[in-house]
């Protein structure tokens, strides 16, 4: 099984590079398994169809728009996922967005059936390298549960 693990962001625009951190994070940390394929999407382009058409499984971080508490995360598992995309068009702050990827896809043939966003509420997306405090206390969390969900698909496979 081939994971592709997909951090979104733009780490020059403080809580928005938030898909990037949590890869940071869990680089620093002990090996992720081998079927796992971290993958930095920067701001998100098109090219990155192929890759996600090409896995088995998809986990995706990114901030998003949640209406709660910067820092708050959640973890959306398959058509939950697909559902906040659908009903979040502007979810994400980026111009291409996971909707868009999630159609090529689709018509390509290969919308992996096991897929995972890990969306996280930005409290400030403006210049700056770091994350707020809230968001930066998040990134830990939101690596952990990606290894546990990891985990779980290996275990189930």
């Amino acid at each position: 099984m081939k994971i592709l693990l997909l951090g979104i962001g733009n780490t020059l625009l403080t809580d928005e590079g938030v898909g990037l951190h949590v890869l940071q994070n869990l680089a620093s940390g002990a090996p992720l398994p081998p079927e796992v394929e971290p993958l930095d999407g920067g701001t998100l382009s098109f090219t990155l169809a192929g890759p996600i058409q090409e896995a088995d499984a998809l986990i995706v971080v990114d901030a998003a728009q949640l209406n709660s508490e910067p820092g708050t995360w959640r973890l959306l598992r398959g058509e939950e996922m697909d559902a906040f995309l659908l009903g979040n068009r502007k979810s994400s702050v980026h111009e291409v967005g996971l909707t868009d990827l999630r159609a090529i896809a689709i018509l390509a043939g290969h919308w992996p059936a096991q897929r995972a966003m890990l969306a996280v509420q930005p409290g400030l997306v403006d210049w700056g390298e770091q994350p707020t405090p809230a968001v930066a206390a998040a990134v830990p969390e939101v690596a952990k549960a990606i290894r546990a969900l990891v985990q779980e698909w290996l275990h189930e496979a």
